[in-house]
């Protein structure tokens, strides 16, 4: 039975959790394996007055977000909870947006040392070249049948050697190595892996996409429906502009020989009358068939002279 101190903790870190989640439906789940509580403090000042850092056991943490769904049915804790597996904690957004506190994160990461046993983070080479190691260490590259050769009193590497792959264990004698070298291939800091928003979660990968892609995206749906509605013949707000435009071509072609007029055709008219008006008015335009003119002349010439040729055999067959 824990006793009353621990009880009033618990239900005040109940509450605080419960309150920011829906008081403040903005956050940043963060995974913080090997951050240092160094690296942690740092974070923490540097979001003061920004966000809220808050770290707890997953076991409080689901307790505290089974009972404040039961108070908030409709703040998706219940969607927050199934999310919450291994070492993570919350950064709530406050008076700052989740681009602040990933920059900020960024700006917080710890290089460190390979060790033996744990995956890999990344692919690393050995660059072929000297070590600066001496040749009373050659057996630390033989362990790992890396070949290499002694100059000048040092050893050096034949050619560049994948040592560790990513997402693969690192081996004891690689540890060993890398430790020799000086060498810390991995980088730890918080992770983000979940965003929790307006009682919604997703993957973080959502955060990378910048309003140029969704601008793209929006503009392309915007074409496709444009086009589906032209297709069936049903007007909406995508395809009237198209429809309008069409309607116009159509109007000015039919006007274009005629002796009738108004005033927005009378533009086309007069491009009609002086193309060379038109193709300085749009050299863009006129560029592609500009190219397309050029060879149309040595084409012209080369079916004249083709003829010319196929005439004069025939004037010697039948002469």
């Amino acid at each position: 039975m824990p006793s009353a101190e621990k009880l009033e903790k618990k239900n005040k870190y109940f509450a605080k959790l419960v309150d920011f989640c829906v008081n403040y439906p903005n956050a940043l789940i963060v995974n913080v394996d090997h951050v240092g509580s160094k690296q942690m403090q740092d974070i923490r000042m540097e979001l003061r007055g920004k966000a809220e850092v808050l770290m707890g056991k997953n076991t409080m943490i689901r307790k505290a977000l089974a009972n404040g769904h039961e108070e908030h049915p409709e703040a998706g804790l219940d969607k927050l909870r199934a999310g919450i597996q291994g070492n993570i904690g919350f950064i709530f957004a406050i008076n700052c947006t989740f681009d602040d506190i990933r920059e900020t994160l960024k700006k917080f990461r710890v290089p460190a040392s390979a060790k033996s046993g744990q995956s890999a983070m990344c692919d690393l080479f050995l660059p072929s070249g000297p070590t600066g190691m001496d040749p009373s260490q050659t057996s630390f590259f033989q362990a790992l049948n890396i070949g290499t050769k002694i100059v000048k009193g040092t050893i050096e590497l034949v050619s560049e050697f994948k040592i560790l792959t990513k997402d693969e264990k690192v081996s004891p004698s690689a540890a060993v190595l890398l430790t020799k070298l000086g060498i810390k291939p991995f980088e730890y800091g918080m992770e983000v892996s979940q965003v929790f928003q307006d009682g919604s979660c997703f993957d973080a990968a959502v955060l990378d996409i910048s309003d140029d892609v969704l601008m793209a995206k929006f503009v392309a749906g915007v074409a496709n429906m444009a086009a589906f509605s032209r297709e069936i013949g049903i007007p909406t707000a995508a395809s009237i502009p198209h429809a309008f435009g069409n309607a116009f071509k159509n109007i000015a072609a039919l006007v274009a020989d005629i002796d009738f007029t108004f005033a927005e055709v009378e533009e086309v008219k007069k491009f009609l009358e002086d193309p060379d008006a038109y193709a300085a008015a749009n050299p863009a335009a006129s560029a592609a068939p500009a190219a397309g003119g050029a060879e149309a002349p040595k084409a012209a010439a080369a079916a004249v002279v083709e003829e010319e040729e196929e005439e004069d055999m025939d004037f010697d067959l039948f002469g």
